[in-house]
């Protein structure tokens, strides 16, 4: 394997590792119903929560994971394969699709979380007599799907790399002897028929003093 694509694998497998800690840390800080505190003026008191904070970063991580592993490997879209039926380019374009959709629902699930986690100090009920909190499994169902959208993402760079060197021409020792070398047969040119006339006095003449 590459330098290139191990270095590659090693930074976007740290930010999925990453993201998904984070999102399991906003998990831990959400903001429970316990939490929650009621006043006789149908208000809600909600505490301060790093969760926020915490879904926003992985969101944020898994985004940068992306962008990273779809710059370097590219779209297998609108990559030319020489076989298309083969093995590597079927697991790499499979990767690419689920790993794009476990993407668009991790991120969506974070920032989402995040975003209702938002609530600080006194807000009002909701429908009358219902304090809102986060649902438990928000952030860490973003957390797996992120860890999963970042494990295709590997899985594809890594056939797509594969493919392309099982692609490449091999060179035999034949082939690198010749290559550069022009090969060809000898031109002779053709040779006249027809008679050559030579003057009389070519063979007659006399060195005078």
């Amino acid at each position: 394997m590459e330098r290139k694509v191990v270095v590659v694998c090693g930074v976007v497998g740290f930010l999925g590792l990453l993201s998904a800690a984070l999102g399991f840390a906003a998990e831990g800080t959400r903001v429970k119903a316990s939490d929650v505190q009621t006043t006789g003026a149908d208000q809600c008191i909600y505490p301060r929560s790093p969760a926020l904070v915490l879904g926003l970063a992985s969101a944020v991580a898994l985004m940068m994971a992306q962008a990273i592993i779809n710059t370097v490997a590219g779209c297998i879209c609108c990559k030319k394969h020489p076989h298309p039926s083969g093995t590597n380019w079927t697991v790499g374009l499979i990767s690419f699709i689920v790993s794009w959709v476990t993407f668009i629902i991790a991120f969506l699930l974070l920032l989402t979380g995040a975003a209702l986690n938002d609530q600080r100090g006194e807000e009002s009920m909701y429908f009358g007599s219902f304090c809102y909190v986060v649902k438990p499994g928000v952030f860490s169902g973003g957390a797996v799907l992120a860890l999963a959208s970042v494990a295709l993402g590997i899985v594809y760079y890594v056939a797509l790399s594969s493919s392309k060197i099982n692609s490449e021409p091999v060179w035999g020792p034949q082939q690198i002897q010749n290559h550069g070398i022009a090969m060809g047969q000898p031109v002779i040119p053709p040779q006249s028929t027809q008679p050559v006339f030579v003057h009389e006095d070519t063979y007659n003449r006399q060195q005078f003093p």
